[in-house]
């Protein structure tokens, strides 16, 4: 078979390749492989390799890209493959496989290909191989991030579950803490009895219940409690949030430039999370904009919020990646060296406070991301 010539045997192979991907999953681990599974699986993924083979073989590199996307990953804007593999991982996860699963499912086609092309003396061009290994690649890494995501997603929600578990049981011993209290209060007062006997020792073993019960029940919640926001000016939000970056600055070869803040904008929040939401994309774009290029804050008030700006020099988004970038887990770099939570903690940080964190992209040059909080009247 001439180089080139991949497209033209999977095609004419495309059914023997899926009935044989379905052989190997019913294989391992007593697994089958379903019409609901294979959806956004094999056949879809198959098509789309073959429509990237063919876009190569005429030269559109290009077309081929948009596709199964780049080597190396797609990035936030997703590929044609990346897309269908995004669904293909919830799908699977709906089915209660695990992420091994998902990506022995994409190494079984590759030696079903690689099997049935032996089998029938099918040589192909190392460039084939190539874009074979790319596409299985990004399908693989946006599979197993989407199910990955979706899995952690799941799992937080137990968490949630089992948090209120642990509230409604303290909510449940302190009623029945405070009905026997009321109780006794009522039996008290209806002998005419005073505290130091049988009864009011009831009161009291009822009360210290109570007072236990009420410490877990704030040690449950004071993290998350609405008592700990606090009026306070931006300009000090701006003043604590500069010393750090000034060191995050220069280790990162960047200069950085903090704007004259009003000392009258006020805003009502939780200080050090918003502090925290502030350091996260200042840590953000001191990572990703270029060397020797220039990183600005500014707070300044604009129809009734106050907006505080962090301009970097990143060159720009993605078209249509704006809000992927804020999902969890989520890293846009070659660094992985973090868990990609810095932008969804500090959008859940702001949204808290009742305000919003978004983006703007600026083509080419970098990003701007605006905290918006609604401004608080000085007197």
């Amino acid at each position: 078979m001439d180089s080139f010539m991949m497209h033209a045997f999977l095609t004419n192979n495309r059914s023997a390749l899926v009935a044989r991907c379905k052989v190997k999953v019913a294989a391992r681990c007593g697994t089958a492989a379903s019409e609901d599974q294979l959806t956004n699986g094999v056949p879809l993924f198959l098509d789309q390799l073959i429509r990237t083979l063919q876009a190569e073989n005429a030269g559109d590199f290009a077309d081929g890209a948009r596709i199964s996307g780049a080597s190396g990953g797609d990035g936030l804007a997703l590929s044609e493959i990346g897309l269908s593999a995004t669904a293909h991982g919830a799908s699977l996860l709906g089915l209660g496989y695990s992420v091994d699963q998902v990506v022995h499912g994409y190494g079984d086609l590759c030696q079903s290909i690689t099997d049935l092309a032996f089998e029938r003396d099918a040589p192909f061009s190392i460039d084939e191989f190539r874009t074979l290994n790319r596409c299985l690649d990004n399908a693989i890494a946006d599979a197993v991030m989407e199910f990955s995501i979706l899995r952690e997603s799941r799992e937080l929600e137990r968490h949630k579950d089992e948090t209120r578990e642990r509230i409604g049981f303290l909510v449940h011993e302190l009623r029945n803490a405070v009905s026997t209290a009321s109780l006794a209060v009522e039996a008290l007062e209806f002998g005419n009895m005073n505290t130091k006997g049988a009864t009011g020792a009831v009161l009291k073993r009822s009360l210290t219940s109570m007072g236990a019960l009420i410490r877990r029940a704030v040690e449950e919640v004071r993290h998350g409690s609405g008592a700990e926001r606090q009026l306070f000016s931006v300009a000090s939000l701006i003043a604590h949030a500069e010393g750090g970056a000034r060191l995050a600055a220069d280790a990162a070869g960047c200069s950085f430039v903090v704007a004259p803040v009003d000392s009258t904008l006020m805003v009502l929040a939780n200080p050090a999370a918003l502090l925290s939401a502030l350091a996260n994309l200042l840590q953000n774009a001191f990572k990703f904009s270029h060397a020797h290029t220039e990183i600005s804050l500014g707070a300044f008030a604009i129809e009734g919020q106050v907006h505080i700006d962090v301009r970097d020099h990143c060159g720009g988004l993605p078209a249509g990646s704006v809000e992927r970038m804020f999902a969890p887990f989520i890293q846009r770099g070659a660094d992985r060296s973090g868990l990609g939570l810095g932008l969804a903690i500090a959008r859940e940080s702001v949204e808290t406070d009742f305000g919003t964190l978004s983006v703007q992209d600026m083509p080419c040059v970098g990003c701007v991301f605006t905290i918006a909080l609604p401004l608080q009247p000085t007197s």
